[in-house]
């Protein structure tokens, strides 16, 4: 089972996932600007977290730190949709999208969206 990352992991390794390349601790800090006023510290201990929960790896072997992801992007979202999905709505996506209707948190262009990709899948079967 995936381990559960808090808002501030997701939003680095958002960063890791959408860069193509390894990436600095700096280049982590100036993609959060805006979001996160931090200190490069205080993302180490973040990348160490991160590193420690088996979500990060750190290659060394260059001179300065590259992190790359080790889990990918899918792969967590999925785990953590499966999760959110079973502690919140008893595993029902039926619950879910009844309860985001009803509190207009979702839009009849939404449920029309959704609609069409569920027929879409019905196709490709």
């Amino acid at each position: 089972m995936i381990k559960k990352l808090g808002e501030a992991e997701v939003e680095i390794m958002q960063v890791i996932w959408d860069s193509e390349n390894p990436v600095t601790s700096n280049y982590i800090l100036k993609e959060l600007q805006g979001r996160r006023k931090w200190q490069l510290s205080t993302l180490m201990t973040s990348l160490k977290r991160l590193t420690d929960k088996g979500f990060v790896v750190c290659d060394r072997s260059t001179g300065c730190n590259l992190y790359t992801s080790a889990i990918a992007e899918n792969e967590y979202k999925a785990g953590a949709s499966r999760h959110f999905l079973e502690k919140l709505y008893n595993n029902s996506i039926q619950n879910m999208i009844a309860t985001l209707y009803s509190d207009r948190a979702i839009k009849d262009s939404d449920i029309e969206e959704l609609k069409n990709f569920l027929d879409q899948l019905e196709e490709e079967e």
